[in-house]
């Protein structure tokens, strides 16, 4: 028994990839705890496995007493429901090509050992490279193609990743626990990247001159979740069927749409179309492209393998 994580099984397919995401501060769009959790549910993925949570969360500190703290409800004095921290793995796939899905709770502390925790169980479920999905405000046009921003563990990456249409971080400060892991990453020889998507968000406040004005965002970003599956789908050659997605991403934008409509006409003096069309005549789209051909070839192995 590994004292750092618990596994009900060990897939045996010949290719193992994993997509990982985390409960976290930065999670613009629900990008890295969303698009996890949307392809558990989608996929019917069973889960496998927990890394045990002892020594990485908080109880309680000076500043917040509750944030922190395990949820429970109650129901006539006994507990009904417990909400704790959770780093669970879950599977699809079948005999050639597999995929993993973690989703997990940031730790607040004793992160090297976290990091060891993560590393040996992709380790034990032999993965040959793990994505982390993330996400970050921006101000960008909604109804483009979201720019990815990507760092990676190892230097022989950067070569093919460039290939996915996404451009490369100069980010310098604090970071979540998705890119932390990178370092640990290269130590112990794990193929490791982490994928940003650059998720929309306006603060209109600036042409209204009044309080009140709430900022505009997206809570369920489904275009970043769309723009990073179609990479990973062809990157793993996963076959995964994106239409669902890709028609949430077209409700997102008619969504936007309709809230920009609304504030113009509110606010009819403040030049929020302008603003937007500005951004959008300055921004760069990079759509990703190399789809079909992938698709077919992991479709067939799928159902071969379900055969």
């Amino acid at each position: 028994m590994n004292e750092r994580f618990v596994l009900s099984e060990v897939p045996e397919a010949k290719e193992i990839y994993m997509i990982a995401g985390w409960r976290q501060w930065a999670d613009a769009g629900n990008v890295s705890s969303g698009l996890p959790k949307y392809l558990i549910e989608k996929l019917g993925a069973r889960k496998i496995g927990t890394i045990r949570s002892d020594g990485f969360y908080l109880f309680q500190t000076p500043v917040s007493q509750f944030l922190f703290r395990p949820r429970f409800k109650f129901e006539e004095g006994y507990r009904k429901e417990v909400t704790t921290y959770q780093n669970d793995v879950y599977y699809w796939g079948g005999d050639q090509r597999g995929l993993l899905i973690f989703l997990g709770d940031e730790p607040h502390m004793n992160v090297e050992r976290y990091a060891e925790a993560f590393f040996d169980l992709a380790k034990a479920l032999n993965v040959k490279r793990i994505a982390a999905v993330g996400g970050v405000y921006a101000m960008v046009p909604f109804d483009k193609h979201r720019t990815l921003s990507v760092t990676y563990a190892m230097p022989h990456m950067k070569e093919e990743l460039a290939e996915y249409a996404v451009s490369f971080s100069n980010y310098e400060g604090g970071v979540s626990i998705g890119s932390y892991l990178e370092d640990r990453a290269e130590q112990v020889g794990q193929e490791y990247f982490a994928m940003y998507a650059l998720v929309p968000a306006y603060d209109f406040s600036q042409f209204m001159q009044r309080d009140g004005v709430q900022p505009v965002s997206v809570e369920n970003d489904y275009k970043a979740w769309y723009d990073i599956l179609v990479r990973l789908n062809h990157m793993f050659k996963l076959g995964l069927d994106l239409t669902e997605l890709a028609q949430k991403s077209a409700e997102i934008d008619a969504q936007l749409h309709e809230i920009i409509d609304k504030l113009a006409r509110k606010f009819p003096h403040a030049p929020i179309k302008e603003w937007l069309a500005k951004l959008s005549a300055d921004f760069v789209e990079m759509p990703f492209n190399k789809l079909d051909d992938v698709w077919e070839d992991a479709l067939g192995e799928i159902f071969k393998d379900a055969e």
